[in-house]
């Protein structure tokens, strides 16, 4: 679900079995990526899997490094991380985001053969797309919260120079009880 000219493009590792099931990225329950990109303030309220397609009315897209649905991401070979690693490659030239955002630095490691990369900006770009690795919210990754998730993928919204749509919404919902106070 991508669109040329987009601010961000996230990049999954790849579809779990109930996102291939059900098309949707990010679709199992316990993956924190909708929590995360609202409470990051990418979206003015949490998204289900299914409205992902809302994503593109606020610059934004997802795809994956690789197009083969499995179980877990350790099931995926360096091979196939390369091979993704190159056709996203492909992808990126073509639609040009501001900026790709990789779910997961080892999946950025491998397709990109970065190994020392860490979370966060990085210095290669593909042509004038900046690349950012962001930690991965599968459930599986213990090391990071929620919240400090969040606050990683704040820092990307900051760098692409979006607004902070809870605080848009917020913004928008106040100036609606000012407006009906005024009719009363």
């Amino acid at each position: 679900m991508a669109a040329g000219g987009l601010s961000v493009l996230f990049c999954g590792i790849n579809p779990g079995l109930m996102s291939a099931a059900t098309g949707h990225h990010f679709a199992r329950p316990g993956n924190r990526f909708w929590p995360v990109l609202h409470l990051s303030g990418f979206t003015p309220r949490q998204l289900a899997p299914s409205e992902q397609d809302e994503l593109l009315s606020y610059g934004l897209g997802i795809t994956n490094v690789v197009a083969r649905a499995s179980a877990r991401a350790d099931e995926l070979s360096a091979e196939e991380y390369r091979e993704g690693g190159r056709i996203l490659t492909e992808k990126v030239e073509r639609l040009a985001p501001g900026w790709l955002a990789v779910v997961g630095v080892t999946a950025y490691r491998t397709a990109f053969g970065e190994k020392k990369a860490l979370i966060g900006p990085q210095e290669r770009t593909i042509g004038a797309t900046r690349i950012w690795a962001l930690p991965n919210p599968s459930g599986l990754n213990a090391h990071w919260t929620a919240q400090s998730m969040a606050a990683e993928f704040a820092r990307l919204r900051e760098a692409a120079g979006l607004p902070d749509r809870r605080t848009v919404q917020a913004a928008s919902g106040a100036q609606d009880v000012v407006r009906a106070d005024r009719r009363s």
